[in-house]
């Protein structure tokens, strides 16, 4: 059956076969013979069909869940300038001039517009034109905070905005939709799917075009690889944007895949726990007070509730716990967070995600004017610290401008990508032959059979070892095997039961 009006100029054995036409079929006794008699070549062009396969389904299957991911990732990446635009009255001041009022003063400002919630974070403004940001922990949000928003010059409340975790409802419902689609667990479980397949296409499309490209005359196998080629036509020039393109955005795809897995729920948890194992967690600043028990819920403060009920007002310590962190270092943009309880101190945290980041932590004694604990980046492991700037950069923050129009031009980029090759697979569909087929005819199915044994005993482990690890990739493709059996199963009965299907030839007899 024929899938495409031209060919690929041929290939040797040793790469990937360059005819887009595929053909089932059991393997022939000649061409088993010519496996144990090739040795490794032979081994290595058996592997091929194998990957073309996994690339083919994955791609038309998962391709949907990563157009979804690329659309809000590049809405989420904007961020930062969204809420500028969105926010700008909760965000900036009215005039800048003039002398700021004490920390103390915002932070009351703040408490009298707000009372019915506890002090959890002041942030002082990044510039001179940001506005105070005062976090309250109040009992019904939840999870959520609110976030009361004072010009620094004038102490005039400018707005207030539920929070979570520091984000705007704007970044707050983006990030949501990123992550979930408003979907809950199962729109978590769409994204995690995602990324964990992404690898897979990625890691199998630039096996096939790296190896396709060895074999052409002219152009060096280099450029070849990089750009693609002019004069093709047809399915030839689809596939040529496809994969040139894929090739300079592997890199960067499967980045931004790990490190999205990292905070998954499943892969996450298993990341978490090979940290843990390592003892490579990120370090938790100690804000005990000498010969006091640690308050539940770790030190850092910054979501917590807050000075507890009875406690001196956090207002009258606030600006000489500032005036301490900045004389012990802590420059940049800083949260202050009041002590949780009695037996716990200030803490004073660097928030500057940047590079290169500043984030250093520091514990406070307002009573005593002494510093306690201190937390520096240095301390952190080094899995700690690519995972801290894996995730910076993954949401756009770590290099400012230039991160954010790299993530764009990714977002766009593998949209290019999945319209290409769905474009592809249009364009193999069968045109005379069978009016049934309405697609591109798919990889054959059970190259596994004609594998190396020694791969198949090396190969099986690190699966299982990968399904672990990245337990949905495992589960969906444990459920595309079983699917691809019992397709085989139906099929050879509706084949044996048909006398007009020709056998495919001896020598085109592939898996």
């Amino acid at each position: 059956m024929s899938t495409t009006s031209e060919s690929d100029p041929p290939t040797s054995e040793s790469g990937p076969p360059a005819d887009d036409t595929q053909h089932t079929g059991p393997p022939s006794a000649t061409a088993t013979a010519a496996v144990v008699a090739d040795g490794p070549r032979a081994a290595g062009r058996e592997v091929w069909p194998l990957v073309r396969r996994l690339h083919f389904y994955a791609g038309v299957f998962v391709a949907p869940f990563l157009a979804l991911a690329a659309l809000t990732g590049l809405a989420y990446a904007f961020t930062p300038q969204l809420d500028a635009l969105v926010y700008r009255d909760e965000l900036q001041v009215a005039r800048v001039g003039g002398r700021s009022l004490a920390l103390a003063d915002q932070v009351r400002a703040a408490r009298a517009a707000h009372p019915e919630g506890a002090v959890a974070t002041v942030v002082p403004p990044a510039d001179a034109s940001s506005t105070t940001r005062v976090v309250l922990s109040v009992p019904d949000l939840g999870e959520k905070q609110r976030t009361v928003y004072v010009d620094p010059y004038t102490g005039k409340v400018r707005g207030e905005l539920t929070t979570w975790f520091g984000s705007t409802p704007l970044t707050t419902w983006l990030d949501e939709m990123h992550r979930s689609l408003h979907l809950g667990t199962a729109g978590r479980l769409y994204s995690e799917t995602a990324a964990s397949w992404l690898w897979v296409i990625v890691g199998g499309g630039l096996l096939m075009w790296l190896g396709r490209r060895r074999h052409y005359r002219g152009r060096g196998p280099a450029r070849r690889a990089l750009w693609p080629d002019g004069s093709a036509k047809g399915v030839r020039r689809t596939r040529g944007r496809h994969a040139v393109l894929g090739v300079w955005l592997g890199v960067v795809l499967l980045f931004l895949s790990a490190t999205g897995l990292t905070w998954s729920d499943h892969a996450g948890a298993r990341f978490d726990s090979l940290q843990s194992h390592l003892r490579a967690t990120a370090p938790e600043l100690d804000t005990a007070r000498a010969g006091t028990t640690p308050a539940p819920g770790g030190g850092h403060g910054h979501h917590d509730g807050g000075a507890p009920t009875g406690t001196a007002d956090p207002a009258d310590d606030v600006d000489l716990v500032m005036a301490i962190a900045r004389g012990e270092g802590l420059t940049g943009p800083i949260e202050i967070s009041p002590p949780k309880d009695t037996g716990s101190l200030w803490s004073v945290a660097q928030v500057d995600n940047r590079w290169p980041v500043r984030l250093d932590q520091i514990a406070v004694d307002a009573s005593t004017v002494q510093t306690g604990a201190r937390v520096t980046w240095a301390d952190h492991s080094w899995l700690a610290k690519l995972s801290t700037l894996g995730v910076q950069f993954h949401m756009g923050r770590l290099f400012g401008l230039p991160n954010q129009l790299l993530l764009a031009a990714t977002a766009l980029g593998l949209l290019g990508i999945i319209f290409w090759g769905y474009r592809m697979w249009w364009q193999r569909r069968p045109t005379r032959e069978d009016r049934r087929a309405l697609v591109g005819r798919p990889p054959a199915r059970g190259t596994w059979r004609r594998l190396p044994r020694a791969l198949l005993v090396l190969g099986v482990p690190a699966v299982l070892l990968v399904g672990w690890a990245v337990p949905l990739l495992g589960i969906t493709l444990l459920a595309f095997l079983a699917a691809d059996a019992l397709t085989a199963v139906l099929r050879r009965r509706r084949t044996a039961g048909s006398p007009h299907i020709d056998p495919a030839p001896p020598e085109r007899a592939t898996l």
